[in-house]
């Protein structure tokens, strides 16, 4: 699936006379490959923020656990452009197995023991997964890969009850993005309800908040500021916390009038994910996977800034994909394999549109 993505993008390329190399390492792209390459305190100030304006603190609206790695993968003497893609694609893979394994795991406790379906929901899980509209960021130098491996595995460990594990990976996650917020809330509160069956789960309370704990408290320092990344973000970016109204204004504006492909679509996978969170309650998935894909979508649909990057910022809600996985491993082979084929040239379609055609950052 990704192939048929990466052949696609290929091709929108040629005849949008844009290099693959470049496309993959577009917009937030090149503040990761900086980052990795010079550190925040040399960025090169012809990068900027959302204004266009480049300051001391603009760097810290970036959280240093992708560029951290793509460092240290580039010490295998590979380049860092290289290390990075390498990075996300290895951690794109790990992400789908993730999913595959959540997948099973609900349709286990929906069907009996070795029922062929509970290994076909979790294949269609993956399927789904790697298809999602904006997956060629798993093969981009941007963040979504490896928190999605890191938040996919750590919820697992959530459902199997393997805390320290669960605390660890968690804590990892709150160093790539802040999405980590909803994954570092429902581990806590998980850990917290098993604390009396399992002295473990007390450690995966402590561990599991550290690294978007230590991110604040780094660009709290630098700043100046106790709410200093909050201030990057805003200033920068514009992002802040608004209840959805200015998803709710997106969605009318777009609907109504807005004429550009990538924005009606953007639109439709918003209503989709509104959808998808409802079938996740009403279809009584375990509650760790429908809180989680639920307030990562939160952290998403009630926020401000860049509306045209919404597609991209839900990929870490992928588990809300679940009820549809199991859905679709009670149909037949045909149903499963079109939904697959549609849903794999849709992902083609629009990763390319996005990055080679498409004018505005994502």
């Amino acid at each position: 699936m990704r192939l048929v993505g990466a052949w696609w993008l290929m091709y929108v390329g040629h005849r949008n006379n844009r290099s693959v190399h470049d496309m993959l390492a577009s917009w937030d792209g090149q503040w990761m490959l900086a980052l990795a390459q010079h550190g925040y305190a040399d960025v090169p100030v012809s990068l900027t923020d959302a204004h266009g304006q480049h300051t001391a603190d603009t760097a810290y609206a970036f959280f240093p656990g992708y560029p951290g790695v793509v460092h240290t993968v580039s010490f295998l003497g590979i380049g860092t452009y290289a290390a990075a893609i390498t990075t996300s694609l290895v951690c794109g893979a790990a992400a789908t197995v993730a999913a595959y394994r959540i997948g099973s795991w609900c349709a286990t406790r929906r069907w009996p023991t070795g029922d062929a379906r509970a290994d076909q929901a979790g294949m269609l899980m993956a399927v789904l997964f790697a298809a999602t509209p904006m997956s060629i960021m798993l093969s981009m130098a941007y963040t979504e890969a490896i928190y999605c491996a890191l938040a996919g595995w750590a919820l697992w460990f959530v459902l199997e009850k393997r805390w320290t594990a669960a605390g660890f990976l968690t804590a990892c996650a709150g160093l790539t993005r802040a999405t980590a917020v909803a994954l570092i809330a429902v581990v806590v509160i998980a850990a917290f309800v098993d604390r009396r069956a399992d002295a473990r789960a007390w450690l995966c309370i402590v561990l599991a908040p550290l690294g978007w704990l230590a991110w604040m408290v780094a660009v709290a320092v630098h700043t100046g500021s106790l709410m200093g990344w909050f201030d990057v973000q805003g200033d920068g970016w514009d992002t802040g916390i608004d209840f959805g109204r200015a998803t709710l204004t997106y969605l009318r504006d777009t609907f109504a009038a807005n004429q550009t492909a990538g924005d009606v679509f953007t639109a439709w996978v918003i209503v989709a994910t509104i959808v998808l969170v409802v079938l996740n309650f009403v279809t009584r998935l375990p509650w760790p996977v429908a809180l989680y894909g639920t307030l990562a979508a939160a952290t998403v649909l009630l926020s401000t800034g860049l509306m045209n990057s919404r597609v991209r910022l839900l990929l870490p809600a992928f588990v809300l994909l679940t009820p549809v996985a199991l859905a679709l491993a009670q149909r037949s082979r045909t149903t499963q394999l079109t939904v697959a084929a549609a849903t794999t040239a849709v992902s083609a379609w629009f990763g390319a549109y996005m990055l080679g055609i498409y004018p505005y950052a994502i």
